[in-house]
């Protein structure tokens, strides 16, 4: 994940993604460099929009929105199944883009 991360803190900077500029933060991080991962993650960004995907992994985050709120009129219970079902759902959620990201970086 911290390669990802080194990419992304680039992009977000405006920089160019290269295996150097990579190296350089994850070793000022105190992470130790593959330089094959190094390698293959640049190689894989340059086929990526990375605006495009983080707006495609943030769109099932941001369509879902907030939850709607139990009615005040439920009993305790009741309530706290509806609290149960919500997690799972946002933790699914959440899982979800995780995997996309994965899947979009090849980690």
């Amino acid at each position: 994940m911290e390669y990802v991360y080194a990419s992304l803190l680039l992009y977000h900077a405006g920089k160019e993604i290269n295996e150097e500029s990579v190296k350089k933060i994850l070793e000022a991080a105190g992470i130790q460099v593959d330089d094959v991962r190094v390698k293959a993650l640049v190689a894989a960004l340059k086929e990526v929009n990375i605006e495009e995907a983080i707006k495609t992994a943030a769109l099932p985050v941001a369509v879902g929105g907030a939850a709607p709120a139990a009615a005040p009129a439920q009993a305790p219970a009741e309530q706290k199944k509806e609290e149960k079902k919500e997690e799972k759902k946002e933790e699914v959620k959440e899982e979800t883009v995780e995997e996309g990201l994965a899947g979009l970086f090849g980690f």
